[in-house]
C-alpha cells in the first residue's frame, strides 16, 4: 500500500505542478497583440490548465477516500476546506478568461489573430492575477493541511 500511495501522491504533485504551469504560461503569455500562433497556444495550455484540474480534483479524492489518512482526518481539517474552497474560486475565476478563448476560433480560423479590447484585456489580467494569488495560497494551505494544522 506504500508504494500505491506514494505513486498516487506523486500523480497529485505531478497535476499541481501541471496545472501550476500552465497558469503560470497563461498569466505570461497573454497581452494586446497576440500573433494567430500564440493565441492557439494559450487555448492549447488553457485546455490543458482545465484538464489538469480536473484529474486533479478526482485524484485528490482517490486519496481522500482510499489512500493517505482517510476521510475522517481531511474533513476535520479546516485548512482541508479552506484549500478546497480556494481551489473553486480559482476555477471560477478561470472561467472568464476559458471563455474569451474560447471565443477566438472564428477568428483563428481565418487566420486572423484576435482583437482584445482594452476593458476585456484589463479583466482577463486582473483575473489571471487573482488565480495566481488563489494558487499561492493554495500552496500555503497543502503543507499545513497535511502536517495536521487545522484541527
Amino acid at each position: 500500500m506504500v508504494i500505491v500511495n506514494s505513486i498516487m501522491a506523486s500523480l497529485h504533485h505531478i497535476l499541481a505542478f501541471t496545472l501550476a504551469a500552465c497558469l503560470v504560461y497563461e498569466f505570461i503569455a497573454y497581452r494586446k497583440g497576440l500573433t494567430v500562433a500564440e493565441a492557439r497556444r494559450i487555448q492549447r495550455v488553457d485546455l490543458l490548465y482545465g484538464v489538469s484540474a480536473g484529474v486533479l480534483i478526482v485524484v485528490g479524492l482517490l486519496r481522500v477516500y482510499f489512500f493517505e489518512k482517510g476521510p475522517n482526518y481531511y474533513f476535520a481539517n479546516h485548512v482541508f476546506w479552506t484549500k478546497m474552497a480556494l481551489f473553486v474560486i480559482v476555477g471560477l475565476l478561470s472561467i472568464y478568461p476559458t471563455v474569451r478563448y474560447i471565443r477566438w476560433n472564428p477568428t483563428l480560423a481565418q487566420g486572423v489573430a484576435p482583437e482584445i479590447p482594452d476593458a476585456e484585456f484589463r479583466n482577463i489580467r486582473l483575473l489571471l492575477w487573482l488565480e495566481m494569488a488563489g494558487l499561492v495560497l493554495i500552496l500555503f494551505a497543502a503543507p499545513l493541511m497535511a502536517r495536521g494544522v487545522g484541527f
